[in-house]
């Protein structure tokens, strides 16, 4: 397939470098050179620099027989345009932009993204995606990461294990061996910044970051066994009143549970605009990072923080005087990857990274046939990949024991009709099954073969 990218950005980096690992013929197209240089440096792709909305640019980039183009420049407008050049000069066949400003995202306005007027196929929307992540963390308050999978019937979350974790230094086998009712696997371990795929023998270790599939009727089980109690959350407080934010509190109004929202924005014109779009929510103008204002938010007594605003280092701060103060549960926004490291000793409990839920986002709507989602997982260190066996995949009628999957590869859960299966050894995988795969980065491509994504990918 040929696929263009506009914007070599974090994001478009991100996509270009899962596309071109697939085989595809990419293109990356940006007006800073530097960009340009690093992605067909370190990528399998072609780079164009320039405007990506100018019809020349496009046309350098092979747009004239191009099967998909991708708008993720930082400009909506830019990737608006480009949109409407590549359908009304090159006739590209499907589009997909990037678009971050809440006025072009107003349910009234969604006739705009028509052939007859503006040809985008998907919009993504970055905040709303980071508002959504954003709340599954909420709903998983003892996870660092949390994601849904097989039409909710699956979640991943990540743990982190503490002292007083039942599970330690326990192997693997035998925690199975002993919880065998529980439909639950761990698929990933990161120990010391390393992320790996544990065998059977492995054992688990305090201060590990775990990765966990769990039916959604043993999520509860799952997070005690691995020492995290289900909290209550009626009082929630916010730092950050952007799109994000309001999204959040907007939600949480929303919930059928009556929870308790305090939101404070440092912008006061900001700050007024959320206070007349919520009923139930307390807006405060001021300093998220004042101890003050955080003590009238009630912030000592929060369920859970949660610090989204624009600023990774302001995210941090407040949710580190949060923690201090006696909030129970903090989240940050956490734009830059390289600070990630810094939430375990900053005792914060869990973070949202826009660009992999962005990635995650995107790659989803582009990968149709049998791959079903996909979820990028830290700094594009792993996937999990959910997909539909195909007849001819060299998985399709055979037990997960006779596959030889990489090492960094895990099953983490079977759908056969309605029945999810907690994978085993003697687990067949049929024509129609749904696999939940766990795959670290260099063994995507592999993964990928034996699904035979070549044949019915897109």
């Amino acid at each position: 397939m040929k696929i263009i990218i506009c914007g070599a950005g974090q994001v478009g980096w991100q996509i270009a470098r899962h596309l071109s690992g697939e085989r595809n013929d990419v293109t990356v197209i940006d007006n800073n050179a530097e960009l340009i240089r690093r992605a067909t440096d370190a990528l399998d792709v072609q780079g164009v620099t320039g405007f990506a909305s100018h019809p020349d640019v496009l046309d350098s980039a092979g747009a004239r027989d191009a099967d998909l183009i991708i708008a993720a420049t930082h400009s909506d407008e830019v990737n608006m345009v480009t949109c409407q050049v590549a359908h009304s000069v090159f006739q590209v066949p499907r589009k997909i932009a990037r678009l971050r400003s809440s006025a072009y995202l107003d349910a009234i306005y969604s006739d705009l993204y028509t052939t007859s007027h503006l040809p985008i196929d998907v919009v993504i929307s970055p905040e709303r995606e980071v508002a959504k992540a954003a709340l599954q963390r909420l709903s998983a308050p003892s996870t660092f990461d949390v994601e849904t999978f097989m039409d909710g019937k699956v979640q991943l979350l990540g743990i982190v294990l503490e002292d007083d974790c039942p599970a330690l230094n326990t192997p693997l086998r035998q925690l199975s061996a002993l919880f065998s009712s529980l439909r639950a696997i761990v698929v990933g371990v990161r120990r010391q910044s390393r992320l790996f795929a544990p065998e059977p023998g492995d054992q688990l270790f305090a201060r590990d970051q775990i990765y966990v599939f769990s039916h959604r009727e043993d999520i509860g089980r799952t997070l005690e066994i691995f020492g995290k109690p289900p909290l209550k959350q009626e009082r929630i407080a916010i730092v950050g009143a952007g799109n994000v934010g309001l999204a959040v509190a907007q939600a949480l109004e929303a919930r059928p549970d009556r929870v308790r929202t305090k939101l404070i924005e440092r912008d006061r014109s900001r700050a007024e605009f959320a206070a007349d779009r919520l009923e139930r929510t307390i807006v405060l103008n001021g300093d998220g990072l004042s101890a003050e204002l955080l003590d009238e938010a009630a912030v000592p007594s929060a369920d859970a923080f949660l610090a989204v605003t624009d600023d990774d280092k302001t995210n941090l701060l407040a949710s580190v005087r949060a923690k201090q103060a006696g909030a129970k549960l903090a989240i940050a926004l956490i734009n830059d990857p390289t600070m990630v490291p810094l939430m375990e000793v900053l005792d914060i409990d869990a973070y949202i990274n826009p660009r992999a839920t962005t990635v995650s986002t995107i790659l989803r709507h582009i990968r149709h046939g049998r791959v079903r989602d996909i979820y990028s997982i830290g700094d594009a260190e792993a996937e999990v990949i959910e997909a539909q066996a195909l007849s001819t995949s060299p998985i399709s009628g055979r037990a997960i024991r006779d596959i030889e999957f990489p090492e960094g590869v895990l099953i983490g859960a079977v759908q056969k009709g309605d029945r999810i299966v907690k994978p085993a050894p003697d687990t067949r995988i049929d024509e129609g099954d749904v696999v939940l795969i766990f795959a670290l980065s260099k063994d995507v491509p592999e993964v990928e073969r034996l699904l035979q994504v070549s044949i019915d990918f897109f």
